[in-house]
């Protein structure tokens, strides 16, 4: 790898383009390097793990919402939408807008948390429904993925946005239009148009993150790349775009980031290294924000010690600044203690999520979020016993370089009434590749048939489990086989709108 500074250059400087980061991330994304075996096999892990939470969701609102939306957008030949027949396609924007809100309906999908936070599962529905438009190939879409999140990644190891309250999809845009040059194998001068383009456009703030969290969250990532092959269809037409996107003066750093005076440090693939950042993120085995993983996993540890959860005083979860300030009790949101909250507000509140996995034991994508559940008196009255509070230990471990040392969970203190305190820690879910047991090819299979269990005929799962797998060995024109269609009459048809 190497580490690039960025900082902001005043334009009198006449900045070269060779030198800015959207060109570094253009020329990664242009080198044709080989994909090393591990890297395949964890791209199909994701397409599999994508397919399973969007079509799990697909029956919901915004999923529905978004595909009835893509349905006004007919194209012959070109990109499939989720649960409909392979045949019926629209143009490919569309397709990555209904299909990427489905993957991030519920929030189970893939994670990577660094200096800011990512999902980079959202750069698959671009880049496969341009592959199915364009007539690529499996290995054409393998070396797209790649790209997608091996900048992705990269610049959420060195770019903060939440701390400037910007949404994270401002990296998750420039990082998909990079793997869409790769997937159509754009030149350097292209891709980097594309990128500017794809950065400008996408920089919103974290209000869809914050206070009661609507349906956008899932609709945001979704957004970018609809965006993002936009951009690359304009910068194909020979278009430019702001440049220095990165580091003019009156851009994106210098005004929404770290200010005229910062510096970055960007680690990107030297020329003819592989891109392996794929393998530095992890999936979610619960429905609900990564930072809730481990804990969902030590409140199922710590409910064994307790015979009786009415003699709880009170919970005291020591974590991380990240998870203190925008899931627990330090982001200051009272619709997190609301029993009354959006679906999309309860799975961003540690403390519901707490005190539901202490009671239940197990975690569920649909009735732990149930309005039922969420209304329990118990429950209500167990969460609000519940607060956080930041550790600079675990805010240190959030951000270590070290794997080995990086954690994602926090300690917890339950008090009890008679005085007892019952304490435990847990650093990495079990799911995460340094867990208890962490999630190889059958844990990705097996949560594929449990989320789509019911929802899609037997034949078509297997079928596409057995396609999915052969990837590599897909030929150019046959990427509709990676699309799932859901029993005749079973998709829910959205409200009409302009489209």
């Amino acid at each position: 790898m190497i580490l690039h500074e960025v900082r902001v250059h005043p334009s009198k400087e006449g900045l070269p383009r060779e030198q800015q980061l959207a060109w570094k991330i253009a020329s990664v994304a242009a080198d044709r390097v080989a994909l090393e075996p591990a890297v395949e096999e964890m791209i199909i892990n994701r397409i599999i793990d994508n397919a399973a939470v969007a079509v799990a969701a697909i029956n919901r609102h915004p999923p529905t919402a978004a595909r009835a939306m893509a349905l006004g957008h007919p194209r012959r030949r070109s990109a499939c939408l989720l649960g409909l027949p392979a045949g019926r396609t629209v143009s490919p924007e569309w397709a990555a807008w209904a299909n990427g809100v489905a993957v991030r309906e519920l929030d189970m999908h893939d994670t990577f948390l660094a200096a800011d936070y990512s999902h980079p599962g959202d750069n698959i529905p671009p880049i496969l429904a341009l592959a199915q438009a364009a007539g690529r190939s499996g290995r054409d879409l393998l070396r797209a993925v790649a790209t997608g999140y091996e900048i992705q990644i990269d610049l959420v190891r060195a770019i903060s946005l939440h701390k400037h309250r910007i949404d994270h999809i401002a990296h998750l845009c420039p990082a998909q239009a990079a793997g869409l040059g790769t997937l159509l194998r754009l030149p350097p001068a292209t891709i980097y148009q594309a990128v500017q383009q794809a950065l400008h456009v996408s920089c919103t703030t974290r209000q869809s993150r914050k206070g009661e969290i609507s349906s956008w969250k899932a609709f945001a990532p979704a957004h970018a790349g609809k965006l993002a092959i936009e951009a690359i269809d304009r910068a194909m037409r020979g278009e430019g775009s702001p440049s220095p996107i990165y580091e003019g003066e009156d851009s994106v750093i210098a005004w929404l980031l770290d200010g005229p005076e910062a510096r970055y440090q960007v680690p990107l693939p030297a020329p003819g290294e592989p891109k392996r950042a794929i393998l530095d993120s992890f999936t979610k085995e619960h429905s609900a924000e990564y930072q809730a993983q481990a804990l969902i996993d030590l409140a199922f540890r710590m409910r064994q010690r307790i015979p009786d959860l009415g003699e709880i005083e009170r919970i005291l979860i020591h974590t991380s600044h990240h998870t203190h300030s925008v899931i627990g009790t330090g982001a200051g949101d009272p619709e997190k203690m609301d029993p009354k909250a959006s679906r999309e507000t309860l799975d961003h509140s540690i403390m519901y999520i707490f005190a539901v996995a202490l009671e239940d034991g197990t975690w569920h994508h649909v009735r732990s979020y149930a309005p039922r559940r969420a209304a329990r008196p118990s429950t209500v009255t167990l969460w609000h016993k519940i607060e956080t509070r930041e550790a600079p230990e675990w805010t240190a471990r959030y951000h270590a370089a070290d794997p080995k040392e990086k954690a994602f969970g926090g300690r917890v203190e339950i008090f009890l009434r008679d005085g007892r305190v019952i304490e435990d820690e847990l650093a990495v879910a079990n799911a995460n590749p340094l867990g208890a047991h962490p999630f190889a090819r059958p844990d990705y299979i097996r949560k594929f048939r449990e989320l789509t269990d019911k929802l899609l005929a037997p034949a078509e799962a297997e079928r596409f489990l057995a396609t999915v797998q052969e990837l590599p060995r897909i030929e150019a024109g046959r990427l509709a086989r990676l699309n799932l269609a859901l029993p005749r009459g079973t998709l829910a048809e959205g409200r009409p709108g302009i489209f």
